[in-house]
C-alpha cells in the first residue's frame, strides 16, 4: 500500500495536518487498512523533504497543516494514471504458510486448509453483509467504502477457491504416493497417506 502516494492524493483534495489525514484515509477505506499517526508524520516530512509537500502554518490549534506543491500534484497524477504494477507481487502469509507446510515433516497441511477455509468463508460473510447493508442506506460518501468491499470479496471469493485448489492437490498427491505410503500428522502421528475421501476431509 502506498501511503505516500495516499497521503498526497487527500492533500490535493485541500490542505490538512496529519490527524486530519488519517481519519479521512480510513473514512474513505472503511478503516481496512489503519494508519498509525507516527507512520503519517514521518510520510509528511520526507514528501516535504522531497519536495512535493509544503507547510503552511499553524492552524491556531498547533497543527501543522501541509498543502501540496505543483511537484506533488504531477506526481499524485502520475501515480493514478500509471497501473499498479506486479512483479513484485505483496507477501502473501497464507501462500508462504502452505508453501513451507509443504515442504516440511510433521505439519497437518490438510487441517491449515481447513482452518484457513472457515475462516476465510466466514471473513466473506462479514463483508458481504456489510456490503448488502451499506449499499441499502448507500451516500454519496459511501461510494469508496463500498469499492473496497468489493474488492475484499472478490479477494476472498478467490482465496476460498484456491484453498479448494490446494487440497484437491494434495489429495492428488497422495494418490500418487499410492496406498504404502505414509505422512505425519502435526500431532506426530504417522498415518497412511492414502487418498482422503468426501466423509474424512469434513
Amino acid at each position: 500500500m502506498s501511503i505516500r502516494h495516499s497521503l498526497l492524493a487527500l492533500l490535493q483534495d485541500q490542505p490538512r495536518y496529519g490527524y486530519q489525514l488519517r481519519v479521512e484515509f480510513e473514512n474513505r477505506t472503511g478503516s481496512t487498512w489503519p494508519l498509525n499517526i507516527g507512520q503519517v508524520y514521518t510520510t509528511l516530512d520526507r514528501l516535504e523533504r522531497d519536495g512535493l509537500v509544503a507547510r503552511e502554518g499553524d492552524d491556531g490549534g498547533g497543527h501543522v497543516v501541509y498543502s501540496i506543491t505543483a511537484e506533488g500534484a504531477s506526481e499524485v497524477q502520475n501515480w493514478f494514471a500509471a497501473p499498479v504494477e506486479r512483479n513484485n507481487p505483496p507477501r502473501n502469509e497464507l501462500a508462504i504458510k502452505l508453501a513451507l507446510a509443504v515442504t516440511l515433516p510433521g505439519v497437518d497441511v490438510q487441517a491449515i486448509i481447513q482452518a484457513q477455509r472457515v475462516a476465510s468463508i466466514r471473513a466473506l460473510q462479514d463483508y458481504t453483509k456489510a456490503r448488502r447493508d451499506t449499499a441499502a442506506n448507500q451516500r454519496t460518501a459511501d461510494t469508496a467504502w463500498l469499492l473496497v468491499l468489493d474488492s475484499l470479496i472478490f479477494q476472498t471469493e478467490a482465496e476460498v477457491r484456491w484453498l479448494d485448489l490446494c487440497e484437491a492437490r494434495m489429495v492428488q498427491q497422495a494418490q500418487s504416493a499410492g496406498p504404502g505410503a505414509v505422512r505425519k500428522t502435526s500431532n506426530g502421528v504417522t498415518e497412511d497417506a492414502a487418498p482422503l475421501t468426501t466423509e474424512t476431509r469434513r
